[in-house]
């Protein structure tokens, strides 16, 4: 049980981090990363917060990828929820302040990118399931039969289509964000010599019978 803690505690960490990174990508004020454009645009239309129209937006993408035939787990649960409900915490805060141009701004965007890079460390390093989008993203590659990388694509620029036309900030900063996620995610794990490709993640039903047993055998263990 000890062990489940530690993972859970991993994954929280994890999607605190992935939000403080999201805020530092907005701050840097040249243009959102391609999901966050929807997100601020959905926001503005809708009156809601972002965190709220982040937490509406992993709903849904969630629901499809079930309907589509994937299994989530606790973290992808939790990645919906528990982001959004960061996301709005830290922008409240306004502990972060936005950059004064864009020559701050760029290696603002760049550390925001960093950040989210370590978070996806700790994140997928809990093995409690991939994030709705990925959930999405591999739903789509498998019913499709088309390569991993082309439906991507495809949901980042269908994203970031309708978060331009409702009404969030497209610049350089998107392209940047699109191009050099790649880099970070891959240097950052390189220098944490972790290989996200040897995690076994649990679905939510592995991760609820492991729960049942460990507390079975701890009862049992009872004098």
């Amino acid at each position: 049980m000890k062990d489940f803690y530690l993972r859970l505690l991993r994954l929280l960490f994890g999607l605190f981090l992935y939000a403080l990174g999201i805020v530092i990508t907005l701050k840097a004020s040249i243009g959102y990363a391609p999901w966050e454009v929807f997100h601020v645009g959905l926001a503005k239309t809708t009156g809601i917060s972002i965190g709220n129209a982040s937490i509406a937006a992993g709903l849904v993408i969630g629901t499809a990828a079930v309907l589509l035939g994937e299994k989530l787990g606790l973290g992808t649960i939790l990645n919906m929820i528990l982001i959004g409900i960061f996301l709005d915490i830290i922008l409240g805060l306004n502990l972060i302040p936005a950059s004064s141009g864009f020559l701050v701004g760029i290696p603002m965007l760049i550390a925001g990118l960093f950040v989210i890079s370590l978070a996806s460390y700790f994140y997928i390093g809990s093995g409690f399931g991939a994030g709705p989008r990925d959930s999405l993203m591999v739903a789509l590659t498998r019913r499709t039969k088309l390569p991993v990388g082309f439906c991507r694509g495809t949901i980042e620029v269908l994203a970031v289509l309708a978060g331009w036309k409702l009404g969030g900030m497209v610049g350089i900063g998107t392209v940047i964000s699109a191009f050099a996620i790649g880099f970070c995610i891959q240097t950052t794990f390189r220098l944490l010599r972790f290989d996200a490709t040897s995690v076994r993640h649990e679905t939510l039903d592995a991760t609820i019978k492991n729960i049942c047993c460990t507390s079975a055998a701890g009862k049992d263990s009872q004098p």
